[in-house]
């Protein structure tokens, strides 16, 4: 049973699906979420995780020194025992010493089609916003490792959906989240065959 730990920085959807789907899914039996630490003491994950039994835990990113903070998460995750660590809605970079520490067991979800639509400030409405305005006939979700930069990691899982003329950066959102909901606990169970 693979132990994870899960960063969230907002509602924590993702995190309910990856918590859904251990009970319930195909991470039953092979997964379980450990602990769940957000960046933003307000973030909906917390509750969501509470709700669960899951421990919960706020760093303050912005009521903190970055090294401090750094330092804090490392350190969390390590006593948390996780053996991997999925970002699900997590918007701060992760520390380079845990992407070195963990690598290949880290895992992000980015509402688009990497490699188009990545990198920094390219997260949540910004990303559909962007391929609405480019005219993009598709966009999806991907699921990739966690490197040393933003959305460069090797790509484990992608779904692509159709975006029509009529479509606002909403609707757009919507459709990707749905995938987003179906994929993550996909790709975490190829990793972690993998891993084995």
């Amino acid at each position: 049973m693979k132990k994870l730990a899960v960063l969230v920085s907002g509602t924590g959807s993702n995190l309910q699906s990856i918590i859904d789907s251990t009970k319930s899914g195909i991470l039953k039996g092979i997964a379980e979420v450990i602990v769940v630490i957000s960046n933003n003491p307000s973030a909906y994950g917390l509750e969501r995780a509470k709700k669960e039994n899951i421990k919960a835990i706020a760093l303050d990113y912005k009521n903190m020194d970055k090294q401090d903070y750094d330092d804090k998460m490392y350190k969390l995750i390590k006593e948390s025992g996780a053996d991997m660590i999925c970002l699900a809605g997590y918007m701060k970079k992760v520390p380079d010493n845990i992407v070195k520490e963990y690598k290949s067991r880290i895992l992000n979800i980015h509402p688009a089609l990497l490699p188009k639509f990545g990198g920094k400030g390219m997260y949540g409405h910004f990303v559909h916003e962007a391929v609405v305005k480019a005219k993009e006939t598709k966009s999806g979700p991907t699921v990739h490792y966690v490197d040393e930069n933003y959305d460069t990691g090797s790509i484990i899982l992608q779904k692509e959906v159709p975006v029509y003329e009529t479509d606002s950066p909403e609707d757009v959102a919507a459709r990707v989240l749905v995938q987003e909901h179906i994929i993550f606990p996909q790709a975490i169970k190829k990793v972690i065959e993998n891993l084995k």
